[in-house]
């Protein structure tokens, strides 16, 4: 701590979800830590769609603790959707992204900070060690392969919600509207200067997290579906296989029946329709995943929506 990069200003990013029990130990950790790192910081806290009395708590927060902002959303949108709203409101040059449940230290964002001043766009926060279960952390795993595949960018196999973002990025997707929300791909337009940095992963400080299989297979089908065409090249990849297979199919039954005479047709028949069948049935599925995805967007949904906000600064926005 004694050799602190030189920052000129800092803003916090924090998504909100039922943690009215750790807040107020993670703002004090982050107030300490703050000001000696940069004159200018902001501490931002969305709350989204809580059901806990964190909003309550976010706006006492505000109130009393100088250079902390809450935004509420309108209801629950996501993490990612949070984000996206918080990294439009910032005010500073460079960006922190962190949990709300203190398994990210305040005290290890200046590792973050230093990688970032080696000329990087962005910087993740890797654990020493995965914190979660054997099932949870091989989803995670298979979820950050899925990403450096479909984004080209290596960096991504070591990508966590602990970042350090130079806020310029922001501009790359300043257009951006769709309801779907990966942060990580939408900084991806704007840099492939990404690094990651080993840092230090505690324990959450209370209560339980709401991530769960489920969550992280929908984070991978909208990886693959919203910011990808991997999925339809497999379909087509499939297909042509299939056809290849149909063709060696077709020269096995003709040179059987020229050898012995006959076939023995049901049978083989019936396999031979179900193996097709199953591969259709497969590609119709990538594509209607696609239509999905089309009809989502054509409802033009926001992002995000914000109820209210505890900052007299500008507002970030009704909807986006």
């Amino acid at each position: 701590m004694s050799h602190l990069p030189a920052v000129n200003s800092i803003s916090v990013v924090i998504p909100v979800y039922n943690s009215a029990d750790i807040m107020p130990e993670l703002v004090r950790q982050l107030c300490e830590l703050l000001p000696s790192m940069a004159a200018d910081h902001e501490i931002i806290l969305l709350n989204d769609g809580s059901k806990d009395s964190s909003w309550e708590l976010i706006r006492n927060i505000s109130r009393e603790t100088p250079n902390v902002r809450g935004i509420n959303m309108m209801r629950n949108y996501g993490q990612h959707n949070a984000l996206l709203c918080g990294i439009r409101a910032a005010r500073f040059e460079t960006v922190i992204t962190m949990d709300d449940d203190l398994q990210h230290p305040p005290t290890e964002i200046p590792r973050l900070l230093a990688k970032l001043a080696e000329g990087y766009d962005v910087v993740y926060g890797s654990p020493e060690e995965l914190p979660h279960s054997l099932a949870r952390n091989f989803a995670s795993a298979s979820i950050k392969q899925l990403l450096t595949l479909v984004m080209g960018v290596g960096t991504f196999r070591n990508f966590s919600a602990f970042r350090a973002i130079r806020t310029d990025i922001r501009r790359s997707f300043a257009d951006f509207h769709g309801p779907d929300v990966i942060i990580d791909v939408l900084l991806s337009w704007g840099t492939t200067r990404f690094a990651a940095v080993t840092v230090r992963h505690d324990h959450r400080f209370s209560g339980k997290s709401t991530y769960n299989f489920k969550k992280l297979f929908n984070t991978a089908l909208l990886v693959l579906t919203a910011f990808s065409t991997a999925p339809l090249r497999l379909a087509s990849f499939i297909g042509f296989a299939f056809m290849f297979f149909g063709i060696l199919v077709i020269l096995y039954v003709i040179i059987i029946y020229l050898a012995i005479g006959s076939f023995p047709g049901f049978p083989f028949l019936a396999s031979i329709i179900s193996l097709f069948s199953g591969a259709q049935l497969f590609a119709l599925g990538i594509i209607g995943e696609y239509m999905a995805r089309i009809f989502t967007r054509s409802m033009n949904r926001p992002a995000y929506i914000v109820q209210e906000t505890t900052s007299a600064e500008k507002d970030p926005g009704a909807s986006r």
